[in-house]
Protein backbone atom coordinates (compact mmCIF):
# COMPACT_ATOMS: atom_id res chain seq x y z
CA UNK A 1 0.00 0.00 0.00
CA UNK A 2 1.59 3.21 -0.85
CA UNK A 3 0.86 5.56 2.69
CA UNK A 4 0.53 8.87 2.19
CA UNK A 5 1.14 11.44 5.74
CA UNK A 6 -0.55 15.14 5.73
CA UNK A 7 1.46 17.55 7.48
CA UNK A 8 4.71 16.98 9.79
CA UNK A 9 3.99 18.27 12.88
CA UNK A 10 4.36 16.34 16.03
CA UNK A 11 1.49 14.58 15.09
CA UNK A 12 2.12 13.73 11.23
CA UNK A 13 6.26 13.11 11.30
CA UNK A 14 5.92 11.21 14.21
CA UNK A 15 3.11 9.21 12.41
CA UNK A 16 5.21 8.68 9.15
CA UNK A 17 8.76 7.61 10.62
CA UNK A 18 7.25 5.29 12.81
CA UNK A 19 4.99 3.42 10.02
CA UNK A 20 8.17 3.37 8.08
CA UNK A 21 10.33 2.11 11.39
CA UNK A 22 7.86 -1.14 10.93
CA UNK A 23 8.45 -1.23 6.87
CA UNK A 24 5.82 0.78 5.12
CA UNK A 25 6.91 2.86 2.73
CA UNK A 26 5.57 6.59 3.58
CA UNK A 27 5.37 9.75 1.69
CA UNK A 28 5.32 12.91 3.96
CA UNK A 29 3.71 16.30 2.57
CA UNK A 30 4.21 19.73 3.93
CA UNK A 31 3.96 23.08 2.43
CA UNK A 32 7.21 24.18 4.07
CA UNK A 33 10.05 23.72 1.66
CA UNK A 34 12.86 24.28 4.07
CA UNK A 35 11.21 21.92 6.27
CA UNK A 36 11.29 19.12 3.52
CA UNK A 37 14.68 19.62 2.97
CA UNK A 38 15.57 19.54 6.34
CA UNK A 39 13.75 16.61 6.47
CA UNK A 40 15.33 14.70 3.80
CA UNK A 41 18.81 15.69 5.35
CA UNK A 42 17.63 13.46 8.38
CA UNK A 43 16.91 17.10 10.56
CA UNK A 44 13.49 16.90 12.25
CA UNK A 45 11.72 20.57 11.98
CA UNK A 46 10.50 19.66 15.91
CA UNK A 47 12.73 18.53 18.90
CA UNK A 48 11.43 15.01 19.52
CA UNK A 49 14.06 12.74 20.97
CA UNK A 50 15.10 9.35 19.00
CA UNK A 51 12.74 11.05 15.82
CA UNK A 52 16.07 12.60 14.07
CA UNK A 53 17.73 9.32 14.23
CA UNK A 54 14.67 7.39 12.96
CA UNK A 55 14.42 9.60 9.81
CA UNK A 56 17.65 9.09 8.46
CA UNK A 57 17.50 5.59 8.96
CA UNK A 58 13.98 5.27 7.05
CA UNK A 59 15.21 7.61 4.53
CA UNK A 60 18.16 6.23 4.02
CA UNK A 61 16.34 2.70 3.05
CA UNK A 62 14.15 4.13 1.07
CA UNK A 63 10.97 3.76 3.37
CA UNK A 64 9.97 7.47 3.84
CA UNK A 65 10.10 10.57 1.55
CA UNK A 66 9.46 14.43 2.01
CA UNK A 67 7.78 16.33 -0.65
CA UNK A 68 5.65 19.80 -1.11
CA UNK A 69 4.19 18.06 -4.48
CA UNK A 70 0.81 17.13 -2.82
CA UNK A 71 -0.81 16.72 -6.40
CA UNK A 72 1.47 13.44 -7.33
CA UNK A 73 1.14 12.22 -3.39
CA UNK A 74 -2.22 12.01 -3.25
CA UNK A 75 -3.36 10.68 -6.90
CA UNK A 76 -2.29 6.96 -6.09
CA UNK A 77 -2.25 6.83 -2.54
CA UNK A 78 -4.50 3.77 -1.01
CA UNK A 79 -4.28 5.65 2.72
CA UNK A 80 -3.85 9.41 3.29
CA UNK A 81 -3.63 10.41 7.24
CA UNK A 82 -4.59 13.61 8.04
CA UNK A 83 -2.11 14.90 11.02
CA UNK A 84 -2.34 18.48 10.90
CA UNK A 85 -2.78 21.12 13.60
CA UNK A 86 -6.12 21.76 14.62
CA UNK A 87 -5.26 25.18 17.24
CA UNK A 88 -7.61 26.63 19.34
CA UNK A 89 -10.03 29.69 18.36
CA UNK A 90 -10.20 32.60 20.58
CA UNK A 91 -13.79 31.08 21.41
CA UNK A 92 -11.59 27.75 22.64
CA UNK A 93 -13.04 25.65 19.60
CA UNK A 94 -10.99 23.31 17.26
CA UNK A 95 -9.95 25.52 14.52
CA UNK A 96 -10.35 22.81 11.65
CA UNK A 97 -8.88 24.95 8.70
CA UNK A 98 -5.77 22.65 7.88
CA UNK A 99 -8.15 19.90 7.99
CA UNK A 100 -9.91 20.86 5.25
CA UNK A 101 -7.78 22.39 3.36
CA UNK A 102 -6.08 18.97 2.62
CA UNK A 103 -9.41 17.41 2.26
CA UNK A 104 -9.60 19.88 -0.30
CA UNK A 105 -6.63 18.58 -1.97
CA UNK A 106 -6.92 15.04 -2.05
CA UNK A 107 -11.02 15.76 -3.52
CA UNK A 108 -9.07 17.43 -5.98
CA UNK A 109 -6.60 14.76 -6.81
CA UNK A 110 -7.33 11.34 -6.07
CA UNK A 111 -7.10 9.18 -8.84
CA UNK A 112 -8.14 5.57 -7.42
CA UNK A 113 -9.86 4.48 -4.15
CA UNK A 114 -8.60 5.75 -0.82
CA UNK A 115 -8.92 5.37 3.29
CA UNK A 116 -8.38 9.31 4.41
CA UNK A 117 -7.66 8.36 7.85
CA UNK A 118 -8.08 11.77 10.48
CA UNK A 119 -5.12 11.52 12.82
CA UNK A 120 -5.75 15.04 13.87
CA UNK A 121 -7.58 15.75 17.26
CA UNK A 122 -10.76 16.79 15.97
CA UNK A 123 -14.27 17.83 17.66
CA UNK A 124 -17.07 14.32 17.85
CA UNK A 125 -18.43 14.53 14.31
CA UNK A 126 -15.70 16.25 12.24
CA UNK A 127 -15.28 12.69 10.53
CA UNK A 128 -18.19 12.35 8.92
CA UNK A 129 -18.32 16.25 7.69
CA UNK A 130 -15.02 15.46 6.26
CA UNK A 131 -16.06 12.50 3.94
CA UNK A 132 -19.00 14.69 3.11
CA UNK A 133 -16.73 17.36 2.31
CA UNK A 134 -14.54 15.05 -0.01
CA UNK A 135 -17.27 13.30 -1.30
CA UNK A 136 -19.03 16.28 -2.83
CA UNK A 137 -15.53 18.29 -3.96
CA UNK A 138 -14.63 15.00 -5.69
CA UNK A 139 -13.08 15.36 -9.64
CA UNK A 140 -12.85 11.86 -10.31
CA UNK A 141 -14.71 8.88 -10.24
CA UNK A 142 -13.63 6.99 -7.28
CA UNK A 143 -14.41 5.50 -3.47
CA UNK A 144 -13.61 7.16 -0.74
CA UNK A 145 -14.50 6.85 3.09
CA UNK A 146 -13.02 8.52 5.94
CA UNK A 147 -12.13 6.86 9.32
CA UNK A 148 -10.77 8.40 13.17
CA UNK A 149 -7.95 7.20 14.21
CA UNK A 150 -6.70 9.52 17.17
CA UNK A 151 -3.38 9.28 18.16
CA UNK A 152 -2.05 9.00 21.99
CA UNK A 153 1.52 10.40 22.00
CA UNK A 154 3.15 12.59 24.30
CA UNK A 155 5.67 15.31 23.42
CA UNK A 156 9.33 13.90 24.46
CA UNK A 157 8.10 10.40 24.61
CA UNK A 158 6.47 10.38 21.22
CA UNK A 159 8.11 7.62 19.72
CA UNK A 160 7.23 4.75 22.15
CA UNK A 161 4.37 6.00 22.48
CA UNK A 162 3.67 4.99 19.12
CA UNK A 163 5.54 2.07 18.32
CA UNK A 164 4.61 0.98 22.09
CA UNK A 165 1.28 2.46 22.57
CA UNK A 166 -1.37 0.97 24.92
CA UNK A 167 -3.59 0.68 22.13
CA UNK A 168 -4.70 1.89 18.62
CA UNK A 169 -8.42 3.47 18.15
CA UNK A 170 -9.61 2.82 15.14
CA UNK A 171 -13.32 4.58 14.19
CA UNK A 172 -14.58 3.11 10.98
CA UNK A 173 -17.65 2.72 9.36
CA UNK A 174 -17.27 -0.21 7.09
CA UNK A 175 -15.41 -4.02 7.35
CA UNK A 176 -13.60 -2.28 4.26
CA UNK A 177 -11.76 0.65 6.44
CA UNK A 178 -11.41 -1.42 9.52
CA UNK A 179 -9.45 -4.29 7.35
CA UNK A 180 -7.03 -1.55 5.89
CA UNK A 181 -6.53 -0.22 8.95
CA UNK A 182 -5.77 -3.79 10.57
CA UNK A 183 -2.75 -4.25 7.89
CA UNK A 184 -1.71 -0.99 8.46
CA UNK A 185 -1.46 -1.44 12.46
CA UNK A 186 -0.75 -5.34 11.69
CA UNK A 187 3.12 -5.03 12.59
CA UNK A 188 2.62 -2.60 15.62
CA UNK A 189 1.73 -5.64 18.03
CA UNK A 190 -0.56 -3.66 19.39
CA UNK A 191 -4.57 -4.00 21.29
CA UNK A 192 -6.62 -2.18 18.36
CA UNK A 193 -10.45 -0.72 19.98
CA UNK A 194 -12.68 -0.84 16.65
CA UNK A 195 -15.56 1.71 17.30
CA UNK A 196 -17.41 4.48 15.28
CA UNK A 197 -15.95 7.41 14.04
CA UNK A 198 -18.01 9.51 16.51
CA UNK A 199 -16.89 7.24 19.82
CA UNK A 200 -13.07 7.59 18.24
CA UNK A 201 -13.15 11.09 18.56
CA UNK A 202 -14.73 11.36 21.91
CA UNK A 203 -12.13 8.83 23.02
CA UNK A 204 -9.52 11.03 22.44
CA UNK A 205 -10.99 13.70 23.84
CA UNK A 206 -12.53 11.88 27.18
CA UNK A 207 -8.71 10.81 27.75
CA UNK A 208 -7.01 13.87 27.46
CA UNK A 209 -9.89 15.78 29.57
CA UNK A 210 -9.42 13.13 31.93
CA UNK A 211 -5.43 13.26 32.60
CA UNK A 212 -6.39 17.52 32.49
CA UNK A 213 -8.89 16.69 35.26
CA UNK A 214 -6.45 14.40 37.44
CA UNK A 215 -3.73 16.83 37.29
CA UNK A 216 -6.24 19.83 38.14
CA UNK A 217 -7.50 18.07 41.37
CA UNK A 218 -3.95 17.12 42.96
CA UNK A 219 -3.10 20.59 42.50
CA UNK A 220 -6.44 21.40 44.95
CA UNK A 221 -5.70 18.94 47.18
CA UNK A 222 -2.53 19.98 47.06
CA UNK A 223 -3.16 23.71 47.55
CA UNK A 224 -5.84 22.42 50.23
CA UNK A 225 -3.05 20.43 52.16
CA UNK A 226 -1.05 23.96 52.09
CA UNK A 227 -4.20 25.12 54.18
CA UNK A 228 -4.31 22.76 56.59
CA UNK A 229 -0.77 21.73 56.73
CA UNK A 230 -0.71 17.99 55.39
CA UNK A 231 2.07 17.10 52.61
CA UNK A 232 0.79 16.58 48.67
CA UNK A 233 3.72 14.49 48.02
CA UNK A 234 2.98 12.17 51.24
CA UNK A 235 -0.96 12.10 50.15
CA UNK A 236 -0.58 11.34 46.63
CA UNK A 237 2.14 8.62 47.36
CA UNK A 238 -0.80 7.03 49.73
CA UNK A 239 -3.72 7.24 47.04
CA UNK A 240 -1.41 5.65 44.43
CA UNK A 241 -1.34 2.34 46.01
CA UNK A 242 -5.28 1.54 44.94
CA UNK A 243 -4.54 0.16 41.78
CA UNK A 244 -8.13 1.92 40.91
CA UNK A 245 -5.87 5.46 40.96
CA UNK A 246 -2.46 4.89 40.22
CA UNK A 247 0.58 7.02 40.24
CA UNK A 248 0.33 8.90 36.76
CA UNK A 249 -0.91 12.20 36.69
CA UNK A 250 -1.03 13.01 40.70
CA UNK A 251 2.01 15.16 40.36
CA UNK A 252 1.59 18.92 42.04
CA UNK A 253 2.59 22.05 40.59
CA UNK A 254 1.93 24.87 38.89
CA UNK A 255 -0.71 23.57 35.86
CA UNK A 256 -0.50 21.97 32.57
CA UNK A 257 0.27 23.03 29.51
CA UNK A 258 1.37 22.23 26.03
CA UNK A 259 -0.59 21.32 22.91
CA UNK A 260 -2.94 18.79 23.64
CA UNK A 261 -4.47 19.31 27.31
CA UNK A 262 -5.39 23.28 27.52
CA UNK A 263 -6.59 22.96 24.06
CA UNK A 264 -8.71 19.64 23.99
CA UNK A 265 -10.30 20.89 27.39
CA UNK A 266 -11.49 23.63 25.78
CA UNK A 267 -12.83 22.26 22.88
CA UNK A 268 -14.39 19.83 24.97
CA UNK A 269 -15.95 22.19 26.95
CA UNK A 270 -17.01 24.42 24.17
CA UNK A 271 -18.83 21.26 21.97
CA UNK A 272 -20.58 20.51 24.93
CA UNK A 273 -21.50 24.35 25.59
CA UNK A 274 -22.91 24.77 21.93
CA UNK A 275 -24.90 21.43 22.30
CA UNK A 276 -26.50 22.93 25.20
CA UNK A 277 -24.35 20.93 28.21
CA UNK A 278 -22.59 22.63 30.60
CA UNK A 279 -19.65 19.92 31.27
CA UNK A 280 -18.84 21.03 35.08
CA UNK A 281 -15.70 18.74 35.64
CA UNK A 282 -13.80 20.03 32.91
CA UNK A 283 -14.98 23.56 33.25
CA UNK A 284 -13.77 23.42 36.60
CA UNK A 285 -10.64 21.58 35.51
CA UNK A 286 -10.12 24.42 32.83
CA UNK A 287 -10.85 27.35 35.60
CA UNK A 288 -8.17 25.71 38.73
CA UNK A 289 -4.96 25.30 35.97
CA UNK A 290 -5.73 28.93 34.75
CA UNK A 291 -5.64 29.99 38.55
CA UNK A 292 -2.82 27.60 39.23
CA UNK A 293 0.01 29.04 36.92
CA UNK A 294 0.58 32.22 38.89
CA UNK A 295 0.06 30.29 42.56
CA UNK A 296 4.08 30.88 43.13
CA UNK A 297 4.41 34.62 41.72
CA UNK A 298 1.66 35.37 43.85
CA UNK A 299 3.35 33.95 47.01
CA UNK A 300 6.78 35.96 46.03
CA UNK A 301 4.75 39.45 45.50
CA UNK A 302 3.24 39.10 49.35
CA UNK A 303 6.62 38.07 50.63
CA UNK A 304 8.32 41.52 48.67
CA UNK A 305 5.57 43.51 48.23
CA UNK A 306 6.57 44.35 44.92
CA UNK A 307 9.88 42.75 42.45
CA UNK A 308 10.79 45.90 41.16
CA UNK A 309 14.62 45.65 40.51
CA UNK A 310 14.91 42.21 41.87
CA UNK A 311 17.08 40.09 39.93
CA UNK A 312 14.90 36.79 39.20
CA UNK A 313 16.49 33.65 38.01
CA UNK A 314 13.15 31.46 35.50
CA UNK A 315 14.56 27.67 35.30
CA UNK A 316 12.92 25.74 32.63
CA UNK A 317 11.02 27.53 29.81
CA UNK A 318 8.81 24.61 28.47
CA UNK A 319 5.67 23.53 29.06
CA UNK A 320 7.58 20.01 30.46
CA UNK A 321 10.66 17.99 29.91
CA UNK A 322 11.65 16.86 26.77
CA UNK A 323 10.30 19.38 24.38
CA UNK A 324 11.16 22.64 23.05
CA UNK A 325 7.13 23.06 22.70
CA UNK A 326 6.20 26.73 24.64
CA UNK A 327 2.29 26.39 23.50
CA UNK A 328 0.54 27.28 26.87
CA UNK A 329 3.90 26.84 28.85
CA UNK A 330 3.29 28.53 32.54
CA UNK A 331 6.37 30.19 32.13
CA UNK A 332 4.79 32.34 29.41
CA UNK A 333 2.59 34.38 31.76
CA UNK A 334 5.01 34.25 34.55
CA UNK A 335 7.95 35.74 33.05
CA UNK A 336 5.19 38.24 31.82
CA UNK A 337 3.98 38.98 34.81
CA UNK A 338 7.86 39.43 36.37
CA UNK A 339 8.45 41.69 33.53
CA UNK A 340 5.39 44.19 34.25
CA UNK A 341 6.60 44.11 38.22
CA UNK A 342 10.16 45.85 37.05
CA UNK A 343 11.93 42.65 37.67
CA UNK A 344 15.24 41.62 35.99
CA UNK A 345 14.59 38.27 34.86
CA UNK A 346 17.37 35.62 33.54
CA UNK A 347 16.20 32.61 32.01
CA UNK A 348 17.98 28.67 31.11
CA UNK A 349 16.31 26.36 29.77
CA UNK A 350 18.31 22.81 27.71
CA UNK A 351 16.38 23.62 24.69
CA UNK A 352 13.45 25.84 24.84
CA UNK A 353 15.49 29.50 24.51
CA UNK A 354 15.56 29.72 20.95
CA UNK A 355 11.63 29.39 20.83
CA UNK A 356 11.18 31.31 24.02
CA UNK A 357 13.32 34.17 22.28
CA UNK A 358 11.07 35.09 19.55
CA UNK A 359 8.50 35.70 22.06
CA UNK A 360 10.90 37.49 24.49
CA UNK A 361 13.60 38.59 21.46
CA UNK A 362 14.42 41.43 24.19
CA UNK A 363 13.83 42.51 28.19
CA UNK A 364 14.91 38.66 28.80
CA UNK A 365 18.71 37.62 29.64
CA UNK A 366 19.40 34.10 28.77
CA UNK A 367 22.12 31.71 29.85
CA UNK A 368 23.55 28.54 29.22
CA UNK A 369 23.33 26.55 32.65
CA UNK A 370 21.55 26.79 35.63
CA UNK A 371 24.07 28.30 37.64
CA UNK A 372 24.34 31.20 35.50
CA UNK A 373 21.01 31.97 36.12
CA UNK A 374 21.43 31.70 39.87
CA UNK A 375 24.36 33.73 40.23
CA UNK A 376 23.23 36.77 42.39
CA UNK A 377 19.84 36.74 42.33
CA UNK A 378 17.78 37.51 44.56
CA UNK A 379 14.92 34.61 44.15
CA UNK A 380 14.74 32.02 42.14
CA UNK A 381 11.22 30.22 39.88
CA UNK A 382 11.45 26.81 38.76
CA UNK A 383 8.56 26.35 36.31
CA UNK A 384 10.19 22.70 34.28
CA UNK A 385 11.49 19.63 35.60
CA UNK A 386 14.27 19.34 33.16
CA UNK A 387 17.20 16.74 35.12
CA UNK A 388 19.86 19.53 34.41
CA UNK A 389 17.89 21.79 36.87
CA UNK A 390 16.69 19.09 39.53
CA UNK A 391 20.30 17.90 39.95
CA UNK A 392 21.43 21.26 41.01
CA UNK A 393 22.37 21.05 44.21
CA UNK A 394 20.11 23.37 46.81
CA UNK A 395 23.84 24.04 48.46
CA UNK A 396 24.67 25.72 44.90
CA UNK A 397 21.34 27.66 45.86
CA UNK A 398 22.87 29.26 48.89
CA UNK A 399 26.22 29.62 47.60
CA UNK A 400 25.21 31.63 44.32
CA UNK A 401 22.22 33.69 45.32
CA UNK A 402 22.37 36.85 46.75
CA UNK A 403 20.10 35.16 49.09
CA UNK A 404 18.76 31.75 48.10
CA UNK A 405 15.04 31.94 48.13
CA UNK A 406 13.33 28.97 45.80
CA UNK A 407 9.68 28.98 44.37
CA UNK A 408 9.89 25.34 43.36
CA UNK A 409 6.34 25.16 40.81
CA UNK A 410 7.42 21.37 40.03
CA UNK A 411 8.49 20.21 43.51
CA UNK A 412 11.75 18.75 42.54
CA UNK A 413 13.21 19.61 46.18
CA UNK A 414 13.34 17.71 49.43
CA UNK A 415 11.84 19.88 52.58
CA UNK A 416 14.40 18.46 54.89
CA UNK A 417 17.36 19.09 51.91
CA UNK A 418 16.04 22.74 51.53
CA UNK A 419 15.93 23.12 55.31
CA UNK A 420 19.58 21.74 55.22
CA UNK A 421 20.89 23.56 52.86
CA UNK A 422 19.59 27.08 54.49
CA UNK A 423 17.37 27.59 51.41
CA UNK A 424 14.55 29.79 52.01
CA UNK A 425 11.89 27.18 50.04
CA UNK A 426 8.07 27.46 48.53
CA UNK A 427 7.15 24.48 46.65
CA UNK A 428 3.00 23.45 45.33
CA UNK A 429 0.99 21.80 48.59
CA UNK A 430 4.23 20.97 51.06
CA UNK A 431 4.88 23.24 54.48
CA UNK A 432 6.81 26.29 53.44
CA UNK A 433 10.41 26.49 54.65
CA UNK A 434 11.24 30.15 55.56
Amino acid sequence: MKLVVAGTGYVGLVTGACLSEVGHKVVCVDIDSNKVEMMKKGISPIYEPGLDELLMSNYEKGRIDFTLDYVNAYKDADVVFIGVGTPEREDGSANLEYVYNVAKQIAENIEKDCLVVVKSTVPIGTNDKVEDYIKSNLKNKVSIEVASNPEFLSQGTAIKDTLHASRIVVGVESQRAESILREVYERFNQPIVVTNRRSAEMIKYASNDFLALKISFVNEIANLCEIVGANIEDVTKGMSYDERIGSKFLKAGIGYGGSCFPKDTKALHWLASDNGYELKTVKATIEVNENQKFKLIRKAIQKYGTLKGKKVAVLGLTFKPGTDDLREAPSIPNVRRLLEEGAEVIAYDPVGIKNFRRIYPSGVNYVENPEDALRDADLAFIFTEWEEIKKVNLLRYKELMNKAVLFDGRNCHDISEALTAGVEYYSIGKKEIV
